[in-house]
């Protein structure tokens, strides 16, 4: 009989056969087979380093000429990819239009499931128009079928517009890999509900956006150690964190640390340039652009991980 279904042949569609009876399995024996199936996760993950890494100097150098990151996906893939666009300005202080998400379906997609809206071709296109992509900006099509219509159109749309194209499914074998600079498939295997890809497939996707947008960050000097010295302080717990980087760094008690800030228009890499080198805030600012937006560089290569180690009482 010939197969009529395209999707019938995708690892990601595929039954999974230690999970066959699991709707008559106890329930601690799901526990332990979802736990079991999900170490298979960071396997696959880990197999995918090389082209991970060659992602983030993709992105890093599209960010460093003002280029953006934008995602693309349907469906879970989708809503992961916007989870990455909201955290990222919070977490690293960038402009919101720097990390954007394409949902298929739209806003409304992101909280109530639309299904149909992953077939359309057409709109995946339209969404990147609309965004006016241009060649110094990055696309990153989520797909973990690596054939959804919408992230097609739309990868296919941006490369005609001259974008960096990396792909990220958990189908290997996605003819997409044909016209992407760049695919990385983590090749997780079948679900334990077959074809719920909201599983390991979600999992796996989550840890390479993860990977994607951190270490890209931190390779534009977002970090100083593995500290968040570029956080947004819109809360207070977020003025807290500020309030103990300061202090970690410059050494001052919490108190003084928060009057620094204040000077600094709570803006952390300033405070800590204005303390180290006795600069105003215009100064400490001119010398982080000149520095390529890094503390380390603007404070005279001064090292963070001694006084970190310091404070674990890491002793060398």
């Amino acid at each position: 009989m010939p197969q009529r279904s395209k999707w019938q042949s995708l690892p990601t569609e595929a039954i999974n056969p230690l999970s066959l009876a699991v709707d008559k399995t106890p329930t601690a024996e799901i526990v332990d087979l979802m736990v079991s199936e999900d170490k298979k996760v960071v396997a696959a993950v880990q197999r995918e380093r090389e082209r991970i890494a060659h992602g983030v100097e993709i992105i890093t150098a599209s960010v460093k000429k003002g280029g953006r990151i934008i995602l693309v996906g349907a469906g879970t893939s989708g809503r992961l990819g916007v989870v990455e666009a909201a955290e990222v300005p919070p977490t690293f202080g960038t402009a919101p239009a720097m990390v954007q998400a394409i949902m298929a379906g739209g806003q409304s997609a992101v909280f109530k499931a639309r299904e149909g809206v992953e077939d359309n071709y057409e709109e995946g296109s339209r969404s990147i128009s609309r965004l006016r992509v241009t060649k110094k900006d990055v696309i990153i099509g989520v797909s973990a079928s690596g054939i959804t219509p919408f992230v097609r159109g739309a990868l296919t749309r941006a490369r005609k517009a001259g974008a960096r194209i990396i792909f990220v499914t958990c189908w290997p074998g996605s003819e997409l890999q044909t016209f992407v600079d760049l695919i990385i498939a983590p090749a997780v295997g079948p679900e334990v509900i077959a074809g719920s890809t909201r599983l390991k497939a979600g999992t796996a996707t989550k840890m390479v956006l993860n990977m994607l947008t951190t270490i890209s960050m931190i390779k534009v000097g977002k970090t100083y150690g593995n500290l968040m010295v570029d956080v947004q302080t819109g809360s207070e717990k977020l003025k807290d964190r500020a309030r103990r980087i300061v202090t970690i760094v410059t050494d001052l008690d919490y108190d003084d640390a928060d009057a620094l800030l204040k000077k600094a228009r709570w803006d952390v890499k300033a405070a800590i340039v204005m303390q180290k080198t006795g600069s105003t805030h215009a100064s400490a600012l001119k010398k982080l652009r000149q520095s390529d937006d890094s503390v380390r560089t603007a404070i005279g290569g001064e090292d963070i991980e001694p006084r970190l180690k310091e404070l674990l009482g890491i002793k060398d």
